[in-house]
């Protein structure tokens, strides 16, 4: 992106439904298309592409439906997921690599490897999970423009 583009920040607001499989992606789509037509480096463009799409299947897989919203700015782009269901009973558990709580259905269609939380934090520069069993989970992701 041009270091001299200055712009108020961008929101986006996306409602996530459980199990739509169907359009699952779109808002993670949508996210990168309008990065890239704002002229933002290929780099960030994947990280933030990689943790919306994370955050927008595990709403799909795990929850009963929540919404994805992204601000973009000039110097960070903030992911905020947010959904109705169980919650993550333990947070540091789901955090490892192939640990997973998807139904075998999920993981026939090749989803629930258990890798999204693990992407999300590889690609933010801020990565904040707030949970708790039956409230629901809000994942907080920060991804600068500049690293």
């Amino acid at each position: 992106m041009d270091d001299n583009k200055q712009f108020k920040p961008l929101k986006l607001h996306f409602t996530v439904e459980q199990g739509d499989f169907i359009r699952a992606g779109e808002a993670s789509s949508k996210i990168k298309k309008v990065l890239s037509q704002l002229g933002f480096p290929g780099p960030l463009i994947r990280r933030v592409a990689i943790a919306a799409y994370e955050a927008e299947m595990n709403i799909v897989i795990h929850s009963w439906g929540g919404e994805l919203e992204a601000e973009i700015g000039p110097e960070h782009v903030k992911i905020v997921a947010r959904d109705r269901g169980p919650g993550i009973p333990d947070i540091a558990l789901a955090m490892e690599e192939g640990y997973s709580t998807a139904p075998d259905k999920v993981r026939e269609m090749g989803f629930g490897a258990g890798m999204g939380l693990p992407n999300i934090q590889n690609c933010a520069t801020e990565f904040i999970i707030e949970s708790g069993e039956g409230k629901g989970t809000v994942l907080r992701i920060l991804i600068a423009v500049k690293e």
